[in-house]
């Protein structure tokens, strides 16, 4: 629903000005009607924030890891060398007047 608290709080105090209330139907302590279903609503959303926050800074530190070891992330950069083919056979058709494009766009 949320990604921060600052944004969640931001979004219960829109929906409380529109008379819309946040009641959980498994927790019944989620009940944004009273003053302690806030109170655990917003520490349930901070908890939520700091294990997103925490998974963040554990992937940038698996990649780092992964980067001194010498692993490369992403697809290799370039074409195939079957793309590469493909590629000069199309510009040979290309620029034989005598084929035509529909042989290009076939490949």
């Amino acid at each position: 629903m949320a990604r921060s608290v600052s944004h969640l709080t931001k979004l219960i105090t829109e929906f409380n000005e529109q008379g819309i209330d946040f009641v959980s139907i498994q927790e019944p302590l989620l009940d944004t009607t009273t003053s302690y279903g806030k109170f655990i609503f917003t520490m349930f959303s901070g908890i939520a924030e700091l294990e997103r926050d925490i998974i963040i800074e554990r992937t940038l530190a698996g990649q780092e890891s992964a980067r001194q070891r010498g692993v490369k992330f992403g697809g290799k950069s370039g074409l195939s060398k079957e793309a590469k083919k493909k590629a000069i056979l199309a510009e040979t058709y290309y620029r034989d007047e005598t084929k035509s494009l529909s042989i290009i766009e076939i490949m």
